[in-house]
C-alpha cells in the first residue's frame, strides 16, 4: 500500500532558503571571494536596486546610477574606438613601423577618411561650420547606397519569393506507389497551409493601403482583414520587445539571488 509523506516544511529547514524553495548552499560549497571581488558584486547589487528604484518614483540614487551607466559607457566607447579603429586603421596604416606587423608598408589612402573625419568635427566650429556637409553628405550617400540591396533583397524580394511558392505538391521520387500523385503529407500539406495564409496576409494588408478606391463591399472585407493581419504582427512585434525587456530583469534577478545573495550576503555573514 502506498504511503504519502508528509509536507517538508521549507520555512523551518536550515538546509533551504526561504526563497524559491531551493536548497541553500552550504559553506562548504560557497565560493571563497577575494576583496575587489566582494566590493565589485556589492557596487553592481548597489546599482541594480538605484535602478529600480525608479518604480517607485524618481529619485537621486537613480539619476546618480543613470549618469554612472551613461559616463561609464561614454569611456569605454571612446576606448574601444581607439584600440579598435584609431591605432589599427588608422595611425598603424600609415605609420606601420609603430605596430608588431614587420615589413608593412605604409598606406596612404587613409589620410582620406581621416581627413572627412576632421572635417566633420568642425561642426563645432561656427565659422567652419559648412566643411561638414562634405563628409556628411558622403556618410549619407555610402549608408543608402549599401543598404538598399540588402533592403530589397530582405523586404521585397523574399516577399514575392514567399507569395509565389507552389500550391500544390506532387510526389517526385519513383519508388512510392503512385509517382507524379498530390503529395498529402503532413509536411506538405502544412507548407500549402502557410503559403495560403502568406498570400491572403499580403493581398489583404496591401489592400487596406490602397487609397484610390472607398473600402466598400469586396476591398472593404479585404482591408478588414488585413488590418487583422497588422494587428497581428504589431502585436508580435510588441510582444518580442516585452519579452527580451523581460529576459533583461530576468538576469538581474538571477544575478541577485544566486550571486549577490548567495555570495554577497551568505558568503560575507558566514
Amino acid at each position: 500500500m502506498r504511503t504519502s509523506r508528509p509536507p517538508r516544511d521549507f520555512r523551518r529547514s536550515p538546509r533551504h532558503s526561504w526563497l524559491w524553495h531551493t536548497p541553500m548552499p552550504t559553506s562548504d560549497t560557497l565560493t571563497t571571494l577575494t576583496s575587489p571581488q566582494m566590493i565589485g558584486l556589492w557596487l553592481q547589487a548597489v546599482l541594480t536596486f538605484a535602478i529600480l528604484s525608479f518604480l517607485i518614483k524618481d529619485n537621486a540614487f537613480y539619476k546618480f546610477a543613470e549618469h554612472i551607466f551613461v559616463g561609464v559607457s561614454a569611456g569605454y566607447g571612446v576606448v574601444l574606438v581607439w584600440h579598435e579603429a584609431v591605432l589599427p586603421i588608422m595611425l598603424y596604416r600609415i605609420f606601420p613601423q609603430l605596430s608588431a606587423e614587420q615589413g608593412a608598408l605604409p598606406d596612404y589612402w587613409v589620410i582620406v577618411p581621416i581627413v572627412l573625419g576632421l572635417m566633420m568635427i568642425s561642426r563645432f566650429v561656427p565659422k567652419l561650420a559648412w566643411m561638414s556637409r562634405w563628409p556628411m553628405a558622403f556618410v549619407v550617400g555610402y549608408a543608402a547606397g549599401s543598404s538598399i540591396p540588402s533592403v530589397v533583397q530582405a523586404n521585397i524580394l523574399q516577399q514575392i519569393q514567399g507569395t509565389i511558392k507552389p500550391l500544390v505538391y506532387y510526389r517526385p521520387c519513383v519508388l512510392v506507389e503512385s509517382p507524379g500523385a498530390i503529395d498529402l503529407s503532413w509536411v506538405a500539406t502544412s507548407t500549402v497551409l502557410n503559403s495560403l495564409l502568406l498570400i491572403v496576409g499580403v493581398v489583404c494588408t496591401l489592400s487596406y493601403f490602397y487609397f484610390s478606391l472607398e473600402h466598400k463591399r469586396m476591398l472593404g472585407v479585404t482591408s478588414r482583414i488585413g488590418i487583422w493581419f497588422l494587428m497581428a504582427a504589431f502585436g508580435a512585434g510588441f510582444g518580442n520587445t516585452v519579452m527580451a525587456r523581460i529576459s533583461l530583469l530576468i538576469g538581474r534577478v538571477q544575478f541577485l539571488l544566486y550571486d549577490w545573495w548567495q555570495h554577497g550576503v551568505i558568503g560575507l555573514f558566514r
